[in-house]
């Protein structure tokens, strides 16, 4: 997978890039991620990227011939350009799924009051990583780049690992728990040493919802729960769990 990041400042990508598990996954050629400076493609003296917006009002706007520059110099026929936005989808782990299952990937990082709106021209899509006010969409473009780089089929040591994490099946992640077994008093839950899977799966489903039950409501709404699901919920719902353990 290719990512092309089109940015005022490449050099904020430099150490969050290269370290853990991003960093491995670029040394094994699973991922290639480019931070662009869009001041390259300014053709005058001073690299101006940016201007006063027509019709007056606070702030600057990036230049539209300086940006469609910028995106002709790495846009092929596979390529998805995403615009990091405060008016974009909001991300989730089914975005991320799906931005992860493209070959190649322009991230496009406003900065300033935004963009010229005759670059959405050539926008696929639009991108939100929350409801706050943040200087520029780099920090944006690195959250994108490090959700979707986590689903790139090697990158990670156990497979398993991106499909048990919170979200990726809707709800949030059971607890976990490694050693020493007792600590302060504190006492692994005896089920994790059982050595019975399907009673350790059963508990792991258990807590990961009634987790979601108690912290993110909100992600139940409108969820096709199985049987399996539904026969969990009411115990949870009747016998009042209120704790991880």
């Amino acid at each position: 997978m290719i990512i092309d990041i089109l940015t005022l400042f490449p050099d904020m990508f430099n150490s969050p890039f290269n370290e853990s598990i991003i960093e491995r996954a670029r040394s094994r050629k699973l991922v290639e991620i480019n931070p662009i400076n869009i001041r390259d493609y300014a053709l005058d003296k001073h690299q101006q990227v940016d201007d006063y917006p027509y019709g007056g009002g606070a702030g600057m706007v990036m230049k539209v011939d300086v940006l469609l520059r910028a995106i002709a110099s790495v846009k092929r026929e596979d390529s998805r350009l995403v615009y990091l936005s405060p008016q974009g989808q909001k991300l989730d782990q089914e975005n991320v799924a799906r931005l992860a299952q493209q070959p190649h990937l322009i991230l496009l990082c406003g900065h300033y009051e935004g963009i010229d709106e005759r670059v959405m021209d050539s926008v696929d899509e639009e991108i939100s990583i929350g409801d706050y006010v943040l200087s520029g969409g780099e920090i944006a473009a690195m959250v994108v780049v490090d959700a979707v780089t986590r689903l790139i089929p090697g990158v990670l040591g156990d497979e398993n690992s991106a499909r048990e994490e919170s979200f990726e099946a809707g709800l949030l992640e059971y607890p976990h728990f490694t050693r020493p077994r007792i600590y302060q008093g504190q006492e692994v839950p005896e089920v994790l040493l059982s050595g019975h899977h399907e009673q350790i799966r059963l508990w792991r489903k258990r807590l990961s919802l009634t987790r979601t039950l108690l912290k993110r409501p909100e992600l139940l709404l409108g969820r096709q729960f199985d049987q399996e699901e539904r026969k969990l919920l009411e115990e949870i719902l009747f016998n009042g769990e209120k704790n991880d353990r």
